[in-house]
């Protein structure tokens, strides 16, 4: 791992998904969780204020960046939270079948290199009944802001560890064998190419 990766990008990452708006959108999705959890990407730690502490058990935190998990430990200190972390990216979920209640996933399935994979992971985690709730940026509807995506994607993603513009979260989902129950989109503010989101709730399709 790179200097920049390790000490650089961290701290990049953490300022651009901690902006205003971003905690809002969290702030709507990340108290639904519940049971024993698996938060996919978990970072710097900045879902953790949003999490209701009555309804959760546990959370694993897989995060596959030292980098990230050094800056999440003094959050962790500071909420009271039973969280074990999973140093591995988000295709390994070495977890068993049917062991969570709800898998969350907020900006991260921008960055998974094998999306598909890793969703047939999360699929395979979650009990009968549980819920992948999640929110993401990712394609926007308006063609001259997606022609602004495909055109910036390549650098953008080199420099923002492997974050992509231009996502169909939704048919990311579907495709991974979900059925969305939720699907709620719109821009935040914000940079357009970079602020169009989806967030909502999904079961597995089974």
């Amino acid at each position: 791992m790179s200097f920049y990766e390790d000490r650089v990008l961290p701290h990049l990452i953490d300022i651009a998904c901690s902006t205003r708006p971003s905690r809002k959108q969290r702030e709507k999705i990340v108290p639904l969780a519940e049971g024993d959890v698996l938060e996919i990407g978990f970072g710097s730690g900045l879902n953790l204020p949003f999490y209701d502490t009555r309804r959760v058990r546990k959370v694993w935190g897989l995060e596959p960046s030292e980098g990230m998990r050094r800056k999440a430990r003094p959050v962790l200190e500071a909420h009271d939270l039973d969280v074990e972390f999973i140093d591995l990216p988000g295709e390994s979920i070495p977890l068993e079948a049917d062991s969570v209640d709800t898998v969350l996933v907020t900006y991260s399935l921008c960055t998974i290199a094998d999306v598909a994979s890793a969703l047939e992971g999360m699929r395979r985690v979650l009990k009968p009944g549980g819920s992948l709730l999640f929110c993401e940026h990712g394609l926007a509807p308006d063609e001259s802001v997606r022609q602004w995506q495909r055109r910036l994607n390549p650098a953008w993603s080199r420099l923002a560890g492997g974050c992509n513009l231009h996502r169909d979260i939704p048919d990311l989902i579907t495709r991974g064998g979900f059925r969305l129950t939720v699907d709620e989109r719109m821009y935040i503010p914000g940079i357009r190419m970079l602020c169009y989101n989806y967030w909502g709730r999904a079961e597995a399709a089974r």
